[in-house]
């Protein structure tokens, strides 16, 4: 486990040396620091404050440095939305830092109408220090809570009519609940995989009854996948686990929203498997690969 100093330095280079210069040119801008050795001080001491919040993998190996949302296929879709349909709301959730939030602001979505949510605040508060940001700076509202838990989010089933009152505004806004059918865009990465499969199950029927019924509306990310669903039992290097991850391979992915969470035929689903990470080895018995499912389910 990444529990001092010289571990967290030794990871950070590591995942430094994956980053092309986009995204380090996205980390100078947004931080304000030019000095790559000031700049890599600055990262490490949030990701240590992140780490003693929870010992998340994604924090661990400072995958939060990468962009991640705009090289998914669906990125152009969100940013559409957010171009061309009037009031278009964009929820991040599982939103950590808020890295992917500020990418898509930055590319053109609509920051009054973008919302970050996650279990834990202090996630999003770190978020402004990493960034040298703040509520007035970067005014993007923020919900804290469990995805879980009825009384932040309750589940209902997927919208096919518009909802019969308009979005909440700001100060409304206290959960998730009240924007049941009002969200154009869901954002979910590195968030699924933290779950069991029923659990997993229950997240994509709760999000779904978040997405706006108008065609074209989406959700989507990547996580954890394995080319045959299952246990992933393959080794992480170096990386702290607390328990084997429960994992879909694109198929099980695609039945499961089309067809369970919604009517079979009202939805596109994309999915990918993207093998080959290099922290994993090995190979389960089963013959399953690990990888990087990367996602979409669109509403027709």
């Amino acid at each position: 486990m990444a529990s001092n100093d010289e571990e967290a330095r030794r990871i950070l280079e590591e995942t430094w040396g994956t980053l092309d210069e986009e995204a380090r040119a996205f980390l100078r801008s947004r931080t304000g620091i030019e000095e790559e050795a000031r700049l890599k001080e600055h990262i490490l001491e949030v990701q240590a404050g992140a780490f003693a919040v929870h010992k998340y993998r994604c924090v661990q190996n400072f995958s939060f440095l990468k962009l991640k949302i705009s090289r998914m296929p669906a990125y152009e879709q969100l940013l559409k939305l957010g171009r061309e349909r009037e009031g278009a709301l964009f929820l991040d959730i599982g939103c950590c830092f808020g890295n992917d939030i500020r990418k898509a602001v930055a590319d053109g979505f609509p920051v009054a109408n973008a919302i970050g949510s996650d279990l834990y605040a202090a996630f999003w508060d770190l978020g402004h220090k990493l960034f040298n940001d703040s509520p007035e700076t970067f005014p993007v509202p923020f919900l804290a809570g469990d995805a879980f838990s009825p009384s932040f989010l309750q589940q209902s089933p997927p919208s096919h009519s518009p909802p019969p009152t308009p979005a909440p505004s700001l100060e409304e806004r206290g959960t998730l609940t009240p924007l049941l059918g009002h969200v154009s865009a869901i954002h979910a990465s590195s968030f699924f995989h933290l779950f069991k499969e029923a659990q997993q199950a229950a997240l994509a029927r709760s999000l779904a009854g978040l997405l706006s019924p108008a065609p074209g509306s989406v959700i989507f990310g990547a996580h954890g996948g394995r080319s045959r669903k299952g246990l992933r039992g393959e080794v992480a290097r170096g990386l702290w686990r607390a328990e084997p991850m429960w994992c879909h391979d694109p198929e099980s992915w695609r039945a499961l929203w089309d067809g369970d969470v919604f009517e079979k035929g009202t939805v596109r689903v994309e999915a990918v498997l993207k093998e080959g990470h290099a922290r994993w080895e090995g190979v389960s018995e089963d013959g399953g690969r690990p990888g990087s499912l990367i996602w979409s389910v669109t509403r027709l």
